[in-house]
């Protein structure tokens, strides 16, 4: 059941090249968070370049969606992966030469986020592309789990290079990979992306996707949740290079044990939801879920042993990408095919818009009060969120 999505051709060429691809952005996350911590030491200028890569998302975000319900999203997304390519062998060429500042970093990392604004709606809604709906679930759930696990594997490489040869190796590695994804985008069949773009007006083609999203109470319902949880507690992740270093009194081999551990956690979750045969019941997982990285990210904050932060940061993972996919994989199988670009656009701007938001403000607050305490409040909101979505249940489950 799990593995149901890959008997289809289109589908898994996909998942082959994310599944290289994937791994080469993680070690590329490490290594421009320790490269900013290495240079700066300073809490708030990790807020600071997390809210300059993920900003963009919130403004050009949803015309992303609107690209990807009006044009082919396979071309639409190999432009991405080119763009994205230059990105990260520009990040490459400076840090190797000794150029690399935080001015640069900002700018590289502001543009990344105007590829990733564009490039996430296209990605999510081509995936209900390459399999018949009955297979979405298998699909989102395989897709998830070859993003998480590359947060497995290359954050752990990461960590060793970053240590033995220092952050510009990672990033070129980071570009090399795109060749990959590229090459498997360019090998997809057509025939199942024939959009060949509209002559609708953009405002009102827009309106209608946030007008539907707005009045289904289900599809609301769930984007509320995923805003709070990126707003409040995922930002976790801005601050954990301070965390390890100041805390647990690791260097970058940790902070990679540890975004690695997220990973393990992740995957499972990931897994979790490709198992599923059908959507019923999922509501109750993803409030569950919820829960859980809330509970989980409290013990985070309370830990001060390197082993007892891999458990706790392993539950983090988990809770985190189970609520996540599995409010992904709701909404791909509960909105119209004529809507699922916009919708997800949405998705994509309460997912990735609102971090930066809650990625400065973490950052800031971290340099007042200390890391523990700001992870601490970020799981405190994730249970009373989750709280508030399990009593919003029955009205979802009228749909499912």
């Amino acid at each position: 059941m799990i593995w149901r999505a890959l008997s289809h051709r289109n589908f898994a060429l996909f998942f082959a090249g994310q599944g290289i691809s994937l791994c080469g952005t993680w070690m590329q996350s490490l290594a421009q968070s320790w490269l900013v911590y290495r240079l700066t030491g300073s809490p708030f200028l990790l807020g600071l370049v997390g809210f300059v890569g993920q900003v963009p998302v919130l403004a050009f975000g949803l015309f992303g969606g609107l690209l990807a319900d009006r044009w082919p999203r396979r071309r639409l997304m190999v432009t991405t992966q080119v763009l994205s390519l230059v990105q990260a062998a520009l990040l490459a060429g400076l840090t190797l030469s000794g150029r690399i500042t935080v001015g640069w970093i900002l700018a590289l990392a502001a543009l990344l986020g105007t590829i990733n604004a564009l490039d996430m709606p296209v990605r999510q809604s081509l995936v209900a592309d390459l399999v018949p709906r009955s297979d979405l679930p298998s699909a989102i759930g395989l897709n998830s789990s070859a993003f998480n696990a590359a947060r497995i594997l290359g954050p752990s490489i990461a960590g060793i290079i970053v240590a033995a040869a220092g952050e510009g190796l990672c990033f070129l590695v980071n570009a090399a990979s795109f060749l990959v994804v590229i090459a498997c985008l360019l090998a997809i069949r057509e025939g199942t992306d024939l959009r060949k773009g509209t002559d609708l007006k953009s405002v009102p083609f827009l309106a209608e996707g946030l007008r539907y999203a707005w009045q289904t109470p289900h599809v609301r319902g769930l984007l509320t949740l995923i805003a709070v949880l990126s707003l409040t507690a995922m930002p976790y992740a801005v601050v954990l290079p301070v965390y390890a270093g100041e805390i647990l009194k690791t260097g970058p081999g940790g902070l990679g044990a540890l975004m690695a551990a997220t990973g393990v956690g992740a995957l499972m979750g990931a897994l979790q939801i490709a198992r599923r045969g059908s959507i019923r019941g999922l509501g109750t997982v993803i409030a569950k879920a919820a829960a859980l990285f809330g509970l989980s990210l409290l013990a985070l904050a309370a830990s001060t042993a390197f082993w007892l932060s891999l458990l706790a940061i392993i539950a983090v993972g988990y809770g985190m990408v189970t609520s996540m996919a599995g409010t992904n994989t709701l909404l791909q199988s509960l909105v119209p095919d004529s809507l699922r670009g916009r919708v997800m656009s949405l998705y994509t701007v309460v997912f990735l818009g609102l971090a930066p938001f809650g990625s400065l403000f973490a950052g800031a607050v971290a340099v007042h009060i200390g890391t523990p305490l700001t992870i601490a409040t970020g799981g405190a909101t994730a249970l009373v969120s989750a709280a508030f979505f399990w009593r919003a249940l029955p009205g979802i489950r009228r749909h499912v």
